[in-house]
């Protein structure tokens, strides 16, 4: 069967490898949809130091089981639709023993730390698949990005008294924006250009800042009556939104960063003491955030389509990343279907 490899930098092509055989406990699943992320972008262009290549990219993944293992539940039956969760716990590192499976010490993603969805089938444990076969096919694989997005909704604690800047509306960030007007709370969204933050008002934000155009630290000021946010989520992942956030921050706010910043930041760390802030990480999801992503789909008021920028077919997969890396400040999601 086919599967698209990540060569090296900015090199990918098709391969032919061995189907899989599902074992006790697993589900051998057709991959029908998979989203690309920021991390597959990483991977392509040589900046994701947590891939080793080749690697074949995917972990948002909506598929189709074919067939079982052995010991598997009786609902997983053949025809039935799934998201995939696509993290791995060790059960026994000071994450796993705390119950936050989803920060794993020894965590190896999909696509990531081991092979991914970008292939005709794989086998998973019958644990990793959540069924669904209420959501639209396509809109499976969209169900992991926006999960990490509410992950961190969970970590800042927000609540419907909050008021709480996102800043970057790429997916993950449409994911914390998404997951704070759920919550009820007042949502201030930063991105630069005007598709993205229309799409943010469109999904609930009560103002929008073009930072190309604003002085987002003003404007926010100005939002908040010179107090600054309760939570700033921050989804860009570069040195000057991450100080940002801190500059933005209420007085004993909290700041939750989704971001991976590739360089080192340097900050002026009185302000983490005079305003006595939480500041924290938020990394993957949990099984309860992709539940909330689900319920969340399943009674918005429109189609989620809004949120893919373009599907793509899977004989044409060869030609997303290029795509995706010439097109950045107009790709929000690029979705390969099968």
């Amino acid at each position: 069967m086919k599967a698209l490899m990540i060569e090296g930098v900015e090199r990918c092509a098709f391969h032919e490898i061995a189907e899989p055989v599902p074992g006790p406990g697993e589900v051998l699943v057709a991959v029908r949809h998979v989203g690309l992320c920021g991390s597959d972008l990483s991977t392509f262009t040589g900046l994701n130091p947590l891939v080793q290549l080749p690697r074949i990219p995917g972990h948002e993944i909506g598929c189709e089981i074919v067939c079982v293992g052995a010991d598997v539940p009786a609902d997983y039956t053949e025809g039935r639709r799934a998201i995939v969760v696509p993290y791995t716990a060790c059960g026994t590192c000071p994450s796993c023993r705390q119950g936050r499976v989803n920060a794993c010490r020894s965590n190896r993603t999909l696509g990531v730390q081991q092979n991914g969805g970008l292939t005709e089938k794989v086998v998973l444990p019958w644990q990793k698949l959540i069924l669904n076969d209420r959501l639209a096919p396509r809109h499976l694989a969209l169900v992991e990005p926006l999960s990490v997005g509410f992950h961190a909704v969970a970590r800042g604690r927000v609540t419907a008294s909050d008021r709480v800047v996102v800043i970057g509306c790429g997916m993950i960030g449409m994911g914390a924006l998404a997951g704070a007007v759920a919550r009820g709370a007042g949502v201030i969204a930063v991105d630069v250009g005007a598709s993205k933050l229309e799409l943010a008002k469109r999904y609930g934000a009560a103002h929008v800042i073009d930072a190309s155009k604003e002085d987002v630290a003003a404007r926010i000021a100005e939002l908040t009556g010179g107090d600054g946010a309760d939570v700033v989520i921050e989804a860009v992942g570069v040195a000057a939104t991450f100080t940002q956030a801190i500059d933005v921050v209420a007085f004993c706010g909290r700041v939750v960063y989704i971001g991976y910043c590739k360089t080192p930041v340097a900050y002026d760390t009185k302000f983490f003491n005079l305003k006595e802030l939480d500041i924290m990480g938020s990394r993957n999801a949990t099984a309860e955030d992709f539940r909330a992503v689900i319920a969340y789909l399943e009674t918005l008021d429109h189609a989620p389509d809004d949120l893919i920028t373009r599907v793509i077919p899977f004989a044409e997969a060869e030609t997303a990343l290029p795509l995706w890396a010439a097109n950045r400040a107009d790709t929000l999601k690029l979705v390969i279907e099968r």
